[in-house]
């Protein structure tokens, strides 16, 4: 089983679904759903978010990646939901991402698929939907940041750090950033 550049990809797609959830915990629960210039509140970024990896990714090789049970526009309505919704919500779809690429080798990265009937190869959906998440990560951070204002606990190098952190660039490798994240946090 090839899985050269699949690996990379993953822990790419685990890199942003980290820089979310670290923007996340500093969302307080009645900031969820404050809306943003945008008009998108951090619950409706999140309820699209995770219905589009759903739908995406739920037998990706088999069928059209905008399924039948999708409803995108009740996505962008707005919710009243908890903390802990928005956290299984997040982490539902980032499950169906994680559990599609698992199972996937590089020789599947060439394979056809269709989005809303528009074949695509397997690789090109990947980096289509990692910069779509991408996009939606951002906008939770910007959210996220704006709540916080001068408390903000940065999700990458501080003002004033750059020097310190090049001398020890922990975060830039997508493979290693899950690991150095969490020695990060805890203080190591």
């Amino acid at each position: 089983m090839n899985r050269t550049l699949l690996p990379l990809i993953e822990a790419e797609f685990l890199r942003y679904k980290l820089l979310g959830e670290r923007a996340l915990r500093q969302v307080r629960p009645e900031e969820l759903h404050v809306r943003g210039d945008d008009g998108n509140s951090v619950a409706i970024i999140v309820w699209h978010v995770a219905g589009n990896l759903e739908s995406k990714f739920t037998d990706l090789l088999t069928t059209d990646g905008e399924k039948p049970w999708r409803d995108r526009d009740s996505e962008f309505e707005p919710r009243e939901v908890s903390a802990a919704e928005v956290t299984e919500k997040w982490e539902r779809g980032w499950r169906v991402l994680f559990g599609a690429l698992a199972d996937l080798t590089d020789d599947d990265l060439a394979a056809p698929i269709t989005i809303s009937g528009v074949q695509f190869r397997v690789d090109e959906a990947l980096l289509r939907s990692l910069a779509h998440l991408a996009y939606h990560v951002g906008q939770i951070v910007l959210l996220a940041r704006s709540f916080r204002g001068g408390d903000w606990e940065y999700l990458s190098i501080p003002p004033g750090e750059s020097e310190a952190y090049n001398a020890n660039p922990v975060l830039e490798k997508s493979s290693l950033y899950a690991e150095n994240v969490e020695r990060l946090e805890d203080g190591a």
